[in-house]
């Protein structure tokens, strides 16, 4: 036997000896080790292997053939095909309406709360101009700012839409993307409803316009038919009424506005914009014109040059002079808010639906309260002014509120002289300070967190703070936070004072140093809740004082809330809204328990002796015409004289009148000194004496405050407080416990008088003016009440 063939042997006998495989047996099954496979085994295993394969595969491809790649691909050209053929079908079967827009217009009706008709608005402010009348490159503002491709698109926004009905259809409200074209077809052809078949109708139309009308006709009744607040609808009635010149007269910068305000036109109306508001369409402004730069239809070195052109006044509508027009104002922005949160549109289209459009607006106005409110600030006020003899009589302008605390209902309200002469609402306005009249808000959430002097003493009535003027308020760690304010006249009350004393004279000092012991991050929260907006304020000292700003109808929310025992009232001055035979829900104006109970009737409590033995003891507590109500409040001045204030409440009413300096020709804060011959405006004087003279005129005799409290003036104590430490300027490590050499008392030997009487009086009264903040050198001090906001 050759090599070769042994080696073939060899490896034959190798194969035979291969240990059996499990398919074939192993020894323990009885198989010897030496026993080859069975001849055809190996292959009947790799066959049989591969029919299991082939029976796995056969189980997952009925899933498989159910979701492969081609039917998917089907499935998507299919429902494709089916979204085409249902437009194909309603393009047929939409036709283009009659114009419609001014037809919808008709007068909304405004009542007293008994029913009667207070006021009815109607008609349209419009007139319809050719495009031609309007100069070219003010036509090109509006289509820089709302749809650049105007002129080439084919009258709709696919995308825009789409994203419109996802928005519509999640309940998300509107979301932009709509073009000219389809602006103009909701306002003339349709209406302002957010639902799916609308933007359906919206979009088959708009492709029909665009196909049979002209780009310059669109645009002409886009312009024409839109509503740019103050009650215009189109160009022409706009250029009046911002401008005084006809749209044929606009210069690109004004007519740059006009596009601008179309976003929004009653927050970017420069009247009555807060600073935010002014910012946005500023900065709205500068984009319509970049964009018309960045088109080529504005010289760039034209652009640089403009500047931005301030709007006049407003011109009041006829037949709303005198409070009416406040209180139609003042009523269409609520209605126009509860739009807005339950119909998902915005608020430029919540405006266009509201005004002119049909509505019959029940107000919650008492006619008695009413025409009492305005009788006391012309008695009390109007009467003492004479701005012919002193030039800062006529820059004085008064505000006011009052609120029913157990329904939220607005029973009277007073914006100003006249609508028609005064377009701003004093009662909603919120420019000016609320000063000392904040400090029950610090004090509520001190009661309400249950908080500490740095002594670990508990906060209340009773509890005692240095009442040292200027003195510096200190954190809890002893340092000093930059933050000494004056009491009103530099007076300094000693360093043992209560907070009930602290409160009746309106002691800075003292609710400086509450406002860190509390911390400023919980009395903002407590704010909030009582109904101020706090919006993004920084948790500063400064603010101790009131230096933010409040409206009439915020401070009334607050002390409303107060006098409901800690449960929100939200004031409102709608009854009801029906148009059409369907009425608008509005939403409910008393709220959750936002503060307990015990700290509102506290609060409360302390707020008696304001009125009984503090800085409206004469203007209120010895009227004559009190004839024994309860009551409390809170008086306030703002540093500089700008504002001046008295929130109070009886059991049954609630009323928050302020006075602020407003230059009669530039509309700017001005100072209020020698009003009426007086040294100064302080809150126990004008403010107090209409609230007395408007209150003791139309509330409940017999009513008394029903206080879950043992604190306050109205809770007469048994016993003698004891002192309840505070820290010094320089604090010490071993702290003193000797008792003051003159108990506190609620009365104090010294009660400034700050309610000027008919005969002006020399000596300015003490105790409740916000005084300016001393802050240390740093331009980045985070105590720094203006910083970043």
């Amino acid at each position: 036997m050759g090599r070769a063939e042994e080696r073939r042997a060899r490896q034959r006998g190798g194969r035979r000896a291969v240990p059996p495989t499990r398919s074939s047996g192993t020894p323990s099954e009885g198989i010897a080790p030496g026993e080859g496979i069975a001849p055809g085994g190996r292959a009947a295993a790799r066959k049989a292997a591969a029919r299991g394969k082939k029976g796995a595969k056969k189980g997952k491809s009925g899933i498989r053939r159910l979701f492969t790649w081609k039917k998917i691909l089907g499935a998507f050209l299919g429902f494709c095909l089916l979204g085409i053929g249902a437009f194909i079908v309603m393009y047929m079967m939409i036709d283009v309406p009659k114009g419609n827009a001014a037809a919808q217009k008709q007068s909304n009706i405004y009542e007293y709360s008994d029913g009667s008709v207070m006021a009815r608005v109607g008609d349209t402010n419009r007139e319809i101009v050719d495009l031609a009348e309007v100069p070219k490159p003010v036509q090109r503002t509006f289509v820089a700012a709302e749809n650049k491709s105007f002129y080439t698109d084919s009258g709709v926004d696919l995308k825009g839409t789409a994203r419109g009905l996802l928005n519509t259809l999640s309940g998300k409200g509107k979301q932009g993307g709509s073009t000219i074209t389809q602006q103009y077809v909701k306002n003339f052809y349709l209406d302002q409803d957010q639902t799916v078949s609308r933007k359906l109708r919206e979009l088959v139309i708009s492709l029909k316009v665009d196909r049979t009308t002209s780009k310059d006709d669109i645009l002409a009744g886009y312009i024409n038919t839109s509503y740019y607040g103050r009650g215009a609808y189109g160009i022409q009635a706009a250029a009046q009424d911002y401008y005084r010149v006809d749209a044929k007269k606009l210069s690109v910068a004004q007519g740059a506005y006009l596009a601008a305000l179309l976003q929004a036109p009653s927050q970017y109306d420069w009247a009555v914009a807060s600073k935010t508001g002014k910012e946005l369409v500023t900065a709205r402004w500068n984009y319509v014109l970049d964009n018309m730069v960045e088109q080529g239809w504005l010289d760039k070195a034209e652009r640089d040059d403009m500047t931005f052109p301030v709007p006049k006044p407003p011109k009041a509508a006829p037949g709303l002079e005198g409070q009416k027009g406040y209180l139609v104002k003042l009523a269409n922005q609520q209605l126009e808010k509860q739009l807005v949160k339950t119909q998902g549109i915005t608020q430029d289209e919540a405006e266009a639906r509201v005004e002119n459009s049909g509505w019959t607006i029940t107000l919650n106005i008492d006619k008695k309260k009413q025409v009492q409110l305005e009788k006391s600030v012309k008695t009390q006020l109007i009467s003492k002014l004479d701005p012919k003899k002193r030039s800062v009589d006529k820059n004085v302008q008064a505000g006011a509120v009052s609120v029913d605390p157990k329904t939220g209902k607005i029973v009277a309200l007073y914006g100003g002289q006249d609508y028609t002469k005064h377009f701003i609402s004093n009662a909603n306005r919120t420019d000016y300070q609320p000063a000392s009249t904040f400090k029950p808000v610090i004090l509520a959430a001190a009661l309400e967190d249950a908080s500490e002097t740095q002594g670990g003493k508990a906060i209340g009535a009773n509890t005692i703070y240095d009442g040292t003027s200027k003195r510096q308020v200190v954190d809890s760690n002893g340092d000093k936070v930059g933050f000494a304010p004056e009491n009103e006249d530099d007076h300094n009350y000693g360093k043992q004072v209560t907070v009930q004393t602290a409160m009746n004279q309106s002691i800075n000092s003292v609710f400086a140093q509450m406002g860190v012991d509390v911390g400023m991050d919980k009395v903002l929260e407590t704010a909030t809740k009582l109904g101020m907006d706090t919006g993004k304020l920084r948790p500063l000292p400064a603010y101790t004082l009131g230096t933010m700003g409040a409206s009439p109808i915020q401070m009334a929310a607050v002390y409303a809330t107060l006098d409901n025992h800690g449960k929100q009232v939200t004031p409102t001055i709608i009854k009801s809204a029906e148009q059409g035979g369907i009425e608008t829900r509005m939403p409910d104006p008393i709220g959750e328990q936002v503060i307990s109970r015990e700290a509102a009737d506290t609060v409360t409590s302390v707020l008696t002796g304001v009125v009984a033995d503090g800085t409206a003891k004469v203007s209120v507590a010895e009227n004559p015409a009190r004839d024994g109500r309860k009551v409390a409040g809170k008086t306030g001045t703002s540093d500089d004289n700008l504002s001046a204030w008295f929130n109070g409440f009886t059991p049954d009413l609630v009323t928050s009148v302020a006075l602020f300096g407003e230059d009669a020709k530039t509309g700017a804060q001005t100072k209020m000194y020698k009003t009426a011959g007086l040294p100064r405006v302080n809150g126990g004087g004008f403010p107090a004496q209409i609230w007395a003279a408007y209150t003791f005129g139309v509330a409940g005799k017999n009513t008394k405050f029903d206080l879950d409290t043992d604190q306050g003036a109205a809770v007469q104590p048994s016993w003698t407080p004891s002192p309840t430490l505070s820290r010094s300027e320089t604090p010490s490590s071993t702290p003193t416990t000797e008792k003051p050499s003159e108990t506190p008392s609620e009365t104090p030997s010294e009660t400034p008088s700050e309610t000027p009487s008919d005969t002006p009086s020399q000596s300015p009264p003490t105790g409740e003016q916000s005084t300016p903040v001393e802050i240390t050198t740093s331009p980045a001090n985070p105590f720094d009440p203006n910083a970043d906001q």
